[in-house]
């Protein structure tokens, strides 16, 4: 009925944005983190800046190991990092990126 856009991990919440509605519904989020492992994520920190990479691992604390990392701060192209560890209080959110949709293409 209502096609769904975008799904987002924020805080324990997966929201599924649709075209006429937001429906919140609560996850655990260790399998969610299990499950992009090997994928291609977005992660954005408290401070604003985002990181785009490939899940390499994750933690029991749920850090993040990133790979291929691209930094974008204000939206802004920053650099390449390579390999990176984020730790977990510092993050606002992980999304993923679309398998069939390119990793410099999504926002």
């Amino acid at each position: 009925m209502f096609a769904i856009h975008n799904k987002v991990w924020s805080y324990g919440i997966y929201s599924l944005i649709s075209s006429r509605f937001v429906q919140t519904v609560p996850v655990n989020p260790k399998p969610f983190l299990n499950n992009l492992t090997g994928k291609p994520v977005i992660v954005k920190l408290k401070w604003g800046m985002e990181y785009k990479g490939y899940l390499a691992s994750v933690d029991s604390y749920m850090n993040l190991q990133l790979a291929n990392t691209e930094e974008y701060i204000d939206g802004q192209f920053s650099g390449n990092l390579g390999e990176i560890l984020i730790r977990c209080n510092n993050v606002m959110y992980l999304r993923g990126v679309p398998e069939d949709a390119e990793i410099e293409d999504a926002e």
